[in-house]
């Protein structure tokens, strides 16, 4: 705490002198949930430590995130559940340090969560909760946290220099956990993937990544009356598929399966989506073809009826089951089970929830994060080519990475 205290009345922008160069064991670019966790890993372990936030608050992305009670791991995370160009890069970091020890953290500072689904934890009151126990671990750590610091330069010769807004600061080593590209209004930048050029590392093109599909207008136009209905589905692209809901949107396709699969969609591809994952539309047909049901309504006691309504006069028209031929139910059936549709785009950064790509695995170190041809510099959480699915995977990565290089630096 002490040293926290002095720091934050040093080289303040109020004329103070800013000549003078302050050294320590480790310097952290980056105040969100992985340089937290490396600067508590760190501190805990003797190590002088410094951590640089541009931004007038620390953990500000952690605090909007699953609706402002923090999904803050996932209980079934396994290596499979991440994408990157090296598929055995993050099986280290994840190995040795797992769900169940951040849920040890977070029951040690008696923090009430539960699991929502699928393995995904929340806290039960509030995400500040989350940014609460990482400050108060830098804290009793002795971590120096400098807030509302912009970074101008970074430079190396005996040791790393970074020159900021609040002056300069030198250190043995540098961890650079500055995030990636999306949700730029909370402040995102470049300055990661810089920092890895300037010193040769080469960077994976990055792209938004769990983030909404857009559609084109006249497929829109057709979708419009489905425009806010969820249904609950299988996405598939080539062997990815995913369980959960669809939405469908103004500008597209949103909902938990369409994020998961947008990471692995690329332009020009479709989508396969299977309205009906639980059960078989040719099976239900059969039994209700002698009936007087009208197609909608067979369809609208599986689906919501707003839905079931829309989509059937999207597709056909919709008259009693009887009055439809073999052939013609079974093409319905097969619409069901394979709706086809082709993306333009997606919303970009704006509404991406992470990024996809960044600094190349290859330059790193698994057990380590640190570069292999610059000792001393290290890359950890969004900011590196690791991306996890939705569900509380990448806060898992960022804590398993910034526990790698806590360690190691």
């Amino acid at each position: 705490m002490a040293l926290r205290l002095w720091l934050s009345g040093f080289n303040d922008p109020d004329g103070s002198d800013k000549s003078l160069t302050m050294t320590f064991d480790l310097i952290i670019i980056g105040g969100g949930a992985a340089g937290l966790f490396c600067a508590m890993t760190a501190g805990a372990r003797g190590r002088k430590v410094l951590l640089l936030e541009h931004s007038p608050a620390v953990g500000r992305k952690i605090l909007i995130s699953g609706g402002g009670r923090c999904n803050f791991t996932n209980i079934n995370a396994r290596p499979e559940n991440y994408i990157c160009r090296n598929p055995n890069f993050h099986k280290s970091a994840l190995a040795r340090f797992s769900p169940l020890d951040f849920v040890d953290l977070v029951n040690r500072h008696r923090i009430e969560h539960y699991e929502k689904k699928l393995g995904q934890l929340f806290c039960r009151d509030s995400a500040r909760q989350i940014v609460d126990l990482l400050l108060a671990e830098c804290a009793a750590a002795n971590v120096g946290i400098r807030t509302s610091c912009q970074v101008r330069e970074v430079s190396r010769t005996t040791h790393f220099c970074v020159e900021t807004s609040y002056g300069r600061f030198e250190s043995e080593t540098l961890v650079v956990a500055t995030g990636g590209l999306s949700i730029p209004r909370m402040g995102a930048t470049d300055l990661g993937y810089r920092i890895a050029s300037q010193f040769g590392l080469r960077i994976v093109p990055t792209r938004p990544a769990l983030v909404p599909l857009t559609l084109p207008a006249g497929l829109l136009e057709q979708l419009a009356p489905l425009s806010g209905t969820s249904i609950d589905s299988t996405v598939t692209i080539g062997r990815q598929k995913f369980r959960e809901n669809t939405l469908v949107t103004h500008h597209g396709l949103s909902g938990p399966a369409i994020l998961q699969i947008s990471s692995y969609w690329s332009p020009g591809q479709s989508i396969h989506i299977d309205l009906l994952p639980d059960s078989n539309a040719n099976d239900v047909f059969e039994i209700e073809r002698s009936g007087a049901k009208e197609l909608k309504t067979i369809l609208a006691q599986l689906w919501p009826a707003r839905f079931a309504h829309a989509w059937t006069v999207m597709q056909t028209t919709s008259r009693p089951l009887r009055q439809f031929s073999p052939r013609e139910l079974r093409s319905i059936a097969e619409m069901i089970h394979d709706w086809q549709l082709t993306p333009d785009g997606t919303e970009g950064y704006r509404k991406a929830e992470v990024t996809a790509g960044g600094v190349d695995t290859d330059e790193l170190s698994s057990k380590t994060m640190e570069a292999r041809h610059l000792p001393g510099l290290f890359f950890i959480g969004e900011v590196v080519d690791v991306t996890g699915h939705l569900g509380g995977y990448n806060f898992q990565w960022a804590w398993a990475s910034g526990f790698a290089a806590g360690n190691a630096v």
